[in-house]
């Protein structure tokens, strides 16, 4: 596995969000946390706030900056996956 390795919603090369591969399980694990309970607590803030009208846009807008951060921890919680699967494999 590369030392770093680019998120997977950019596109550009040379890409210059990583994810460090070698830096500490709970490091990781924290970083994945942050970013997916972020998204879970946007949908929840959403969700109970159903009496408001929201435009489709503003909504749509969410939805795409949710994904972001979304996609980003589930990288990192791949990253967290591989490493675990080398080491049993040791």
């Amino acid at each position: 596995m590369p030392r770093y390795m680019p998120i997977t919603g950019i596109d550009c090369t040379p890409a210059t969000l990583l994810i460090d591969t070698e830096a500490p399980l709970d490091v990781l694990f924290e970083t994945a946390d942050y970013r997916i309970r972020t998204v879970t607590q946007l949908l929840e803030n959403i969700a109970f706030r159903s009496d408001i009208s929201s435009d489709t846009v503003v909504l749509s807008d969410f939805c795409k900056m949710m994904t972001i951060a979304l996609r980003d921890g589930c990288d990192v919680m791949d990253v967290i996956g591989r490493r675990l699967r080398l080491q049993a494999a040791e």
